[in-house]
């Protein structure tokens, strides 16, 4: 039997960003819908690897593209509200990476909820795997 998923707090990430709920995010429930976090996941880590200097959306010649994502939930986040996304990279290969992020309501000491994306890099032309580059891999060390 797996183990159930379980809340984390802060000192399990590496590094956060501050992103904000919208009005259009919330459901008819009255809380963030389920798709808005994969949304709010790929923004943690994109924002993370351009400030870094490890993407370049136009003119990089690898590029990642999702192969894998999971979330976990486990209370609910509502607009307005800002939201401190939590960053690690659990796992780097030849050409692949496991990111995990954790979402924690503003001033929450634990997530609200957690999951992972797994990027594969390839070369932006032949979509082929490649290598990651040294910029990268650099930008990946503060992660782990």
């Amino acid at each position: 039997m797996t183990e159930r998923a379980r809340p984390e707090t802060r000192d399990a990430y590496r590094h956060f960003t501050t992103l904000t709920t919208r009005w259009m995010d919330n459901d008819v429930y009255g809380h963030v819908n389920n798709v808005v976090y994969y949304s709010l996941f790929d923004t943690a880590v994109n924002g993370y690897l351009i400030e870094a200097g490890a993407l370049d959306i136009e003119r990089g010649e690898v590029i990642g593209l999702v192969v894998e994502t999971h979330c976990n939930y486990f209370s609910p986040i509502e607009f307005p509200k800002k939201i401190d996304a939590g960053l690690r990279v659990a796992h780097v290969g030849s050409s692949s990476v496991r990111y995990e992020i954790g979402l924690f309501a503003e001033g929450e000491p634990q997530t609200a909820a957690r999951g992972h994306f797994i990027h594969v890099y390839v070369d932006r032309g032949s979509r082929r795997p490649a290598a990651l580059p040294a910029a990268l891999t650099e930008a990946l060390k503060g992660l782990q």
